[in-house]
């Protein structure tokens, strides 16, 4: 309890991070999990115990990963657009019952929507409950052997970069990364920037061209519009705080 308690303000961060990644179209938990253990990373004091197992480590991801639940239910109900794959799916389920998610399912069917938000409160505390009853065995996966741990996590690492495109070169790729991943490791190189850059990058390339074509091949509207003068400014504040603490130690 009382390292639960110590971790309180980390997951609330967390999960404010992961609701406001969930609300954005086409994110997802993979994303908020990444940004939010290099968040806990970079403003934690001791960011040389993260991948070792410390507990802010695993609380972060898992928190900003819970977080996505409810901030993809934000575009699904207002916009009718899904926030993830689980949101995509329950849209389907939405359509087939003859719903169209939008403003108005707010006024015409609102015994859906307090159905949903019943639901998600509901569903915490299940999860929290089965979580504590299951503790104990979930804890048991670290006492497996790694000559055991470590072939069946390569071979799913494989499956799942080939069934991307059905193609072994996404093999190849796969296995190449993990190699610069090990040397990464062994010169004590954070990886966490450069799995956001390859998870952010096709999403950030795709939606900067779309803007692009918008402003007739313009990029005016990176210094002239207010929200991306409030990200450039977050961002330059994230980059100098981070600068500033590495100085200092």
């Amino acid at each position: 309890l009382k390292e639960t308690l110590s971790l309180m303000p980390l997951m609330i961060k967390s999960a404010l991070i992961g609701t406001f990644i969930g609300s954005i179209p086409g994110a997802g938990a993979d994303i908020a999990a990444f940004v939010s253990y290099n968040e806990a990373r970079r403003s934690s004091k001791k960011p040389e115990k993260f991948g070792t197992g410390c507990l802010e480590g695993i609380a972060a991801p898992e928190a900003g990963n819970n977080g996505v639940t409810g901030g993809a239910m934000v575009p699904l109900l207002t916009l009718g657009v899904p926030g993830d794959a689980v949101t995509a799916i329950l849209l389907g389920a939405l359509v087939i019952q003859g719903l169209q998610p939008g403003p108005l399912l707010f006024t015409k069917n609102a015994d859906v929507i307090y159905g949903l938000f019943s639901s998600l409160f509901v569903g915490n505390f299940l999860m929290l409950i089965f979580g504590l009853l299951g503790v104990r065995l979930f804890c048991r996966v670290v006492e497996l052997p790694k000559r055991i741990i470590i072939p069946v996590i390569v071979t799913l690492s494989m499956v799942g970069a080939y069934s991307m495109n059905n193609s072994i070169f996404d093999v190849w790729v796969c296995v190449a990364f993990g190699i610069i991943g090990y040397i990464m490791q062994k010169v004590e190189m954070p990886s966490s920037p450069i799995i956001l850059a390859v998870i952010l990058g096709p999403m950030a390339e795709s939606n900067l061209r779309r803007a692009v074509l918008m402003y007739e091949g313009s990029y005016s509207f990176l210094w002239t519009r207010p929200i991306s003068v409030v990200f450039l400014v977050m961002a330059f504040f994230s980059l100098y705080s981070s600068y500033k603490r590495a100085h200092a130690s």
